[in-house]
């Protein structure tokens, strides 16, 4: 299994940094030493990609990105890296579609950005094996995001940055198989598209005759690419907001058996 990092964005809404966006501090972990450290915003996602079973990680960086290359050429994990350059900015679907020449027939793709924080953590197990399947959040300003239109477990249309959307759902990540990754490359580059966002790249695949499955199953996301979303990523991870996030989604697990 591949997980796909697009980190080659330039962190317009951020700057001026002295490091790439992706290397955020947000909260903190424990190296195998035991000694705590900052952490770096893009391990949430290696590791969620990571624990639902990614052997491989493709980090896809800008040529200025040299901070990102030593900082996990440390990690743990380091031998699942690989590295793939995006020369130019030219949009999500183009840095995504670098990672093309090292999929492998048969196995499936995990996609997220590095800049989110989200929960919960075993997002990607809860996406189906073997078809383009999105998990979806549900947020109080969906035209910040790409909404995702449903008709009940299936994706109708993702709306990019609506200023009315239809939903108050939005995409964080997303889960294919290699054949759909190809498909969806081979239609981004026909004459005429090269899109930008992966948004309208699937609503061609979906008009196309296209499936993709839509999972309401995420509990909270946090878009740390802007000041508030760093903010409030800062507050949830505190050791007593991540306990009450547990609790509630244990809450709202639990059955009630009448007596």
């Amino acid at each position: 299994m591949l997980g796909v990092v697009p980190a080659a964005g330039a962190a317009s809404r951020l700057q001026p940094l002295a490091f790439s966006k992706e290397m955020l501090p947000v909260g903190s972990t424990f190296d195998e030493r035991g000694t705590e450290r900052p952490k770096a915003v893009s391990e949430f996602l290696v590791e969620r990609m990571i624990a639902a079973g990614a052997d491989r990680i493709c980090f896809v960086i800008s040529p200025d990105k040299d901070d990102i290359i030593p900082y996990y050429a440390r990690h743990r994990e380091a031998r699942r890296f690989c590295y793939v350059i995006q020369e130019s900015p030219g949009g999500l679907c183009d840095a995504l579609f670098r990672a093309i020449q090292i999929v492998r027939d048969g196995e499936d793709v995990l996609i997220g950005l590095p800049d989110t924080v989200w929960f919960p953590e075993s997002g990607f197990t809860l996406l189906p094996c073997g078809e383009l399947a999105f998990l979806l959040f549900p947020v109080e300003e969906p035209s910040r995001f790409d909404a995702v239109v449903t008709q009940g477990r299936a994706v109708t249309e993702i709306q990019v940055k609506a200023e009315r959307p239809q939903s108050n759902w939005v995409w964080g990540a997303f889960r294919m198989p290699a054949e759909v990754f190809q498909a969806l490359y081979q239609l981004w580059l026909e004459p005429g598209r090269g899109d930008e966002y992966v948004g309208t790249l699937v609503n061609a695949y979906l008009q196309r005759g296209g499936r993709a499955a839509a999972v309401p199953a995420g509990e909270r996301y946090f878009d740390v690419g802007t000041v508030d979303g760093y903010r409030a990523a800062i507050d949830a991870l505190k050791p007593g907001a991540l306990i009450d996030i547990e609790s509630r989604r244990r809450s709202r697990d639990r059955i009630e058996v009448p007596l």
